[in-house]
């Protein structure tokens, strides 16, 4: 097994590439462990995904919870692991600092602090908390013994404000206060996320599994892009499955899905290591 600080350093390698690099979302033990055996060089966790797995909406689980989820993926896996962390779990900067001290110690080589309050009425933190939201947690990084990735989110488009000048304000912002990865999930464009590559100087990562978005790993590493994700979807992915064949059950009384089932035999053998 690797130790903390080689695969810290294995994922900040993986930034450094001329071509962009999928870090694929598990959302439990099993499924870090399938997204391993198929050969993925890193993992990101999903907040989404984890929640739905343990009946949940999102943004719904305690931070303890939390940190005992990314505890027994990183015990699961050689692969360096970036942690979804939410807001930080509170607002005040000193409560992101914290929720970064405690995550370097599950194991985890990166984390994302995204800049989207909890609070109704103010979906977006004013833009000069949330840079001290980024500086906070950015100091807590720079004084841990072993490479950790944070990455910084501009959350905008997911709350239905497409502005992207302010988009790359808030990125560029971050960038400064010391984030190592960039990420404004919800662009749908080619064209969005050429402006925002070609306006910061920290890699940026791209959220790929957006309705109606479907640019490939090759098309997304000619502009510039170093990482693509996919958040909740792999999760969604399988519950729409397992939906379907319920649905199946429950109103025709058939059981075609079975024949798209993966065998009880392959994925025993991945699961054999």
């Amino acid at each position: 097994m690797l130790n903390q600080t080689e695969k810290g350093r294995a994922f900040r390698t993986l930034h450094e590439s001329e071509s962009a690099f999928i870090i694929p979302n598990p959302w439990d033990v099993g499924t870090a462990r399938l997204l391993a055996n198929l050969g993925f060089e890193a993992l990101a966790t999903t907040s989404a995904g984890y929640a739905f797995s343990v009946g949940h909406r999102d943004n719904t689980i305690g931070r303890d919870e939390m940190m005992a989820h990314l505890s027994a993926i990183t015990s699961a896996t050689d692969l360096p692991v970036s942690a979804d962390l939410e807001n930080g779990f509170g607002d005040p900067p000193e409560v992101v600092a914290e929720t970064i001290r405690l995550a370097a110690a599950t194991g985890v080589v990166g984390g994302s602090i995204e800049d989207m309050s909890r609070q109704p009425g103010h979906s977006i933190y004013e833009h000069e908390f949330a840079v001290e939201r980024i500086r906070a947690a950015a100091e807590v990084v720079r004084s841990l013994s072993f490479p950790f990735t944070l990455t910084a989110r501009a959350e905008n488009y997911l709350v239905g404000r497409p502005d992207l000048g302010d988009t790359i304000k808030r990125l560029q912002a971050y960038q400064d206060a010391g984030a190592d990865v960039l990420y404004a999930p919800g662009l749908t464009s080619k064209e969005d996320i050429a402006a925002v590559v070609s306006s910061v100087d920290r890699p940026v990562n791209v959220l790929m599994g957006l309705q109606g978005v479907q640019l490939s790993l090759a098309e997304l590493s000619a502009i510039g892009v170093k990482r693509v994700s996919v958040g909740s979807t792999l999760s969604r992915a399988a519950l729409g499955g397992f939906l379907r064949a319920a649905r199946e059950m429950r109103e025709h009384g058939t059981f075609t899905f079975t024949e798209d089932a993966v065998s009880y035999r392959d994925i025993s053998g991945m699961f054999e290591a």
